[in-house]
């Protein structure tokens, strides 16, 4: 969650860590800091708040170093106060260390080491790591006093193989001016390298201005930048062979574009990523897939993957369960597979009974969710040594196919959508619903569950979505504007919806809480009356989900129990629906998709709302407070 920037080379240091901190406000933070060395000393500069807190502080204190690590801290242990923010530094404050993840076992680090003289400064689990670094450094130069080269690269290598918990960490030392260390342990890291001079980070957008060459770290790795180039070990201290690749990232992606906000931005791309899903994976020409009895869907995954499959059961959190409950609907109704969606978090702690023939999917957008990374660790371990037909089946969709996930399982369903900025979900959601989409028609194909005819239509009907979201995007960015003036000051909200859609009110109830911090919950419209409409008066507006289709007029019934309550009523509903401006005092038309493809078209005015909603009010829609872009902490 937190983020990490190093750098070593031959330019200023300062502005180089500061731009690249910038590209990863997204992950969420409340605090940030640099640390250089110049002239044998270590510069430390902390502020609370935001970059630009920080930026302030550092006109009257910048150095001509070439050496540098930065972080944005999310904050864990410890208040969001500058005296937890990073780096942190040893007693002598010639050690300073950045982190993102959690060491577990710090109280125990902590008291060993002040009872050796240490003196702590914060209330940070970090700090026991630059302390660490610098008892062990004193004990590896008095143990080998002529093996200068190698003393803080051991130092440091001793000290990770005493921590335990998910970490990455950038440390600098004043008396190794030219040394660069890092380390990946279940938490992401990436080393890049550039004309002359190397970065680390904790995501490609802090580096990618400066080089598309990148090695993403694996687990228990460490390397070492010098001016000289970059050394890869393990814990165990063996020089590692590895080899960078090159991004195909653009740096205009991480750019606003003229956009007010990221998030607006990437709303308005969605059109071109599910383009993008059609073209990679949805076969346009599906007489000539059925003639060679191929399938109209071009995963590329395996035969066996789905051979005698009796059961799938997805692990996800936040807005990617959202989209697991819409795929949990595609899979069912469409591929007849019983699909069990689990919360992540939960799953790891209380695991399903494990049954035969299972396909077990983790979604998430950056690939790098601790939560739903350990669910699916967890169900490979349990699964090992079983019978054949309980062996493990693993896939991942993911935005990030180069991530821990990537890595971790087999086969990956990518989603295309390109680098999302900000930290509430659009496009990343989008993409996932067309990965489950093409995941059922696939499977609905060769299990035969659904007609030729049928399938021809639901194909036909995708290469239509496209425009249809450029049009409901044209039409209602100007209405919803104007229709979140109403809403600035209301404190809560019910969104409704059944079938495919009920997770589409779960979503927008999510987007609203995540960038307006107004309270709002998602409910499945039949159950309004099993408790919830207990809520409902004039202050508390309904947003109803009312598509055409097997639900459609018990919506319209359920949405009239609301309206008979006072609230006010807003419907996502078709353009020329008559019955519909009746009943709701606000529309927001959407196309009239087919009942089974409307999720991707009526989730887009939900997102526009809460954004409208959230900028109206103020707020910093793109980083929203509290929150951080990838979960990589329990």
């Amino acid at each position: 969650m937190c983020g990490i920037v190093g750098y070593i080379g031959t330019q200023a240091a300062t502005e180089i860590l500061l731009s690249g901190l910038e590209k990863l406000e997204y992950r969420g933070y409340d605090s940030a800091g640099i640390a250089t060395i110049w002239e044998e000393e270590i510069h430390c500069v902390r502020a609370k708040g935001k970059l630009h807190n920080l930026r302030s502080k550092l006109e009257h204190l910048q150095t001509p170093a070439t050496i540098g690590i930065g972080h944005t801290r999310w904050a864990t242990h410890g208040k969001p106060e500058e005296y937890n923010a990073h780096p942190h530094m040893d007693t002598a404050m010639r050690v300073a260390v950045v982190q993102n993840g959690i060491i577990e076992n710090y109280r125990e680090l902590r008291e060993q080491l002040k009872a050796s003289g240490h003196q702590f400064r914060s209330d940070t689990d970090t700090e026991v790591i630059p302390h660490l670094i610098a008892q062990l450094l004193k004990e590896e130069i008095a143990r080998e006093p002529n093996n200068t080269d190698f003393h803080f690269l051991e130092a440091v290598r001793k000290a990770v193989n005493e921590l335990q918990g998910a970490f990455a960490i950038a440390v600098i030392c004043a008396d190794y001016p030219d040394e660069l260390i890092v380390v990946r342990q279940q938490a992401p890291l990436v080393v890049g390298f550039g004309q002359g001079e190397f970065f680390c980070a904790s995501d490609t957008p802090a580096i990618i201005s400066h080089t598309r060459a990148v090695l993403p770290l694996e687990n228990s790795e460490m390397a070492r930048l010098t001016p000289l180039g970059i050394e890869i070990y393990n814990f165990a201290g063996q020089r590692l062979k590895k080899h960078p690749r090159l991004l195909s990232l653009n740096p205009m992606m991480v750019e606003k574009q003229g956009f007010k906000h990221f998030m607006l931005k990437e709303i308005y791309e969605q059109p071109g990523v599910v383009r993008a899903c059609l073209e990679a994976y949805f076969n346009t020409d599906w007489n000539a897939a059925s003639a060679n009895n191929n399938s109209p869907i071009n995963l590329g995954l395996p035969a066996e993957l789905y051979a005698d499959l009796e059961q799938i059961q997805i692990v996800a959190c936040g807005t990617s369960w959202h989209a697991a409950l819409v795929g949990k609907y595609l899979l069912e109704q469409v591929a007849q597979i019983p699909t069990q969606v689990q919360y992540a978090s939960e799953f790891r702690y209380a695991p399903s009974p494990l049954t035969p023939n299972t396909l077990t999917i983790g979604v998430t957008q950056s690939g790098e969710t601790a939560d739903t990374l350990a669910a699916l660790a967890m169900e490979k371990e349990r699964r090992q040594g079983k019978e054949p037909k309980y062996h493990a089946r693993l896939l991942g969709i993911t935005n990030r196919p180069e991530s821990t996930l990537g890595h971790m399982v087999p086969h990956i369903i990518n989603t295309l959508a390109g680098i999302e900025i900000g930290v509430a979900a659009t496009k990343t959601f989008i993409a996932q619903l067309m990965s489950f989409y093409a995941l059922a028609l696939d499977l609905a194909y060769r299990r035969q569950t659904v007609s030729s005819d049928t399938l021809e239509d639901i194909l036909k009907g995708l290469q239509h979505i496209p425009k249809e979201i450029e049009a409901t995007l044209e039409s209602q960015e100007h209405l919803t504007e104007q229709l979140a003036h109403d809403f600035a000051e209301t404190t809560d909200f019910i969104f409704v919806g059944r079938g495919i859609n009920f997770p589409i009110a779960l979503e927008g109830a999510l987007k609203l809480k995540e960038i307006s911090y107004i309270h709002a919950e998602g409910y499945p419209a039949g159950e309004m009356k099993h408790g919830p409409i207990a809520l409902l008066d004039a202050k508390v507006p309904v947003v109803a989900i009312a598509m055409p289709g097997s639900v459609y007029e018990k919506v319209i019934s359920n949405a009239q129990e609301a309206k008979a309550r006072d609230s006010r009523l807003i419907g996502v509903t078709p353009v020329k629906d008559g019955e519909a401006a009746e009943i709701f005092k606000d529309l927001i038309p959407v196309s009239a998709v087919d009942e089974l493809l409307s999720p991707i078209v009526t989730v887009i005015p939900l997102q526009l709302l809460a954004y409208h909603i959230a900028a109206r009010r103020g707020l910093d829609v793109d980083q929203p407070r509290n929150l951080a872009k990838s979960v990589t902490v329990e």
